[in-house]
């Protein structure tokens, strides 16, 4: 969980960063001491949480919370006073916390948090389209479009049906990781698109096209398991 924490007071972000800190998957991006820089940050750094102080010069932590764009990081305001708690919740803030923050009160407004489904792993974002630097130009290749990845050193070339393949600098590794589940290896040097796949035998894997891409023993159990609907 991603947390900016807003506050005038160097001790209170002091003593919240380090409650915060101890505590099991969350990550403090970054401090602020006044609303102007909150604004700042928040654009910058893309918490998932602010804590947030009511009073502090310039802007209070309720114009920050109404100014953050959409979408907007989930708020805990943290403050020495209890007459904001109706405006705070009015702001949506899914928690109010009195100064000076006790453990086990903290402990309770992440447990919010985390029922809200915050800090939870998000599912990687998969490129549409490669962009492949060469001799000046920059290709644009479909992901759709690409039948078979060849690694050559610290590169790999992406082979389409309508051009000459492309090198790009990456290891094949690497681009599979972004890629994700629609390639699968055919060979320690090889990997296919799933769905350019016609047939597949003992040495080698048929592509539409007419292409044939090596597959050696040791990746063929776990490509016709890849296959399977």
């Amino acid at each position: 969980m991603r947390v900016l924490i807003v506050d005038d007071e160097p001790q209170a972000r002091a003593r919240l960063q380090r409650l915060l800190g101890a505590l099991p998957d969350i990550e403090v991006v970054g401090t602020a001491a006044d609303g102007e820089a909150a604004l700042v940050q928040a654009a910058a750094l893309s918490p998932e949480v602010l804590f947030l102080d009511v009073q502090m010069p310039g802007l209070s932590g309720l114009d920050v919370a109404a100014s953050l764009p959409d979408p907007a990081p989930a708020i805990v305001f943290a403050t020495a006073f209890d007459r904001y708690a109706i405006e705070a919740f009015n702001a949506d803030a899914v928690d109010y916390l009195l100064k000076p923050v006790e453990p086990e009160r903290l402990a309770r407004a992440i447990a919010k948090l985390r029922a809200r489904g915050l800090g939870q792993p998000r599912p990687p974002i998969r490129p549409a389209q490669l962009l492949i630097p060469d001799r000046g130009r920059t290709h644009v290749v479909a992901v759709d479009e690409i039948l078979w990845l060849e690694a050559a050193d610290n590169y790999v070339a992406v082979h389409t049906p309508e051009r000459s393949p492309l090198l790009l600098r990456r290891t094949l590794t690497e681009l599979l990781e972004d890629l994700g589940s629609a390639f699968v290896r055919s060979h320690r040097g090889a990997a296919v698109a799933r769905a350019a796949v016609i047939s597949l035998g003992e040495v080698s894997v048929l592509l539409r096209g007419g292409i044939e891409v090596p597959c050696s023993r040791q990746h063929r159990p776990a490509l016709l398991a890849r296959l399977k609907p």
